[in-house]
């Protein structure tokens, strides 16, 4: 899946798009986490604690013993990739 812009609104209001809200059973009313990442924004389903999820991420980083810059170069690849195994069949 390609990439896709969003526009902020007022207040601060983003509309995650329907084709997004569909592929990861996204309803109305859901929780979802938001967590900073660098320069990107990662956005979590259900209940993720965001402390909880951002001391594990740092964790992971810190292990991994790469820059986050490293691991976010090819993010771009391996979600094409992970969305090419999910859906290209379907």
């Amino acid at each position: 899946m390609q990439s896709l812009s969003i526009k902020i609104k007022s207040r601060g209001r983003v509309t995650i798009p329907k084709k997004i809200r569909d592929m990861m059973l996204l309803e109305e009313g859901q929780i979802v986490s938001m967590i900073p990442m660098g320069n990107s924004i990662v956005i979590s389903m259900k209940g993720l604690d965001l402390d909880e999820a951002r001391k594990k991420i740092q964790r992971i980083v810190r292990q991994s013993g790469c820059s986050v810059d490293e691991l976010m170069s090819g993010l771009h690849d391996e979600r094409k990739a992970l969305y090419q195994e999910l859906w290209s069949n379907k």
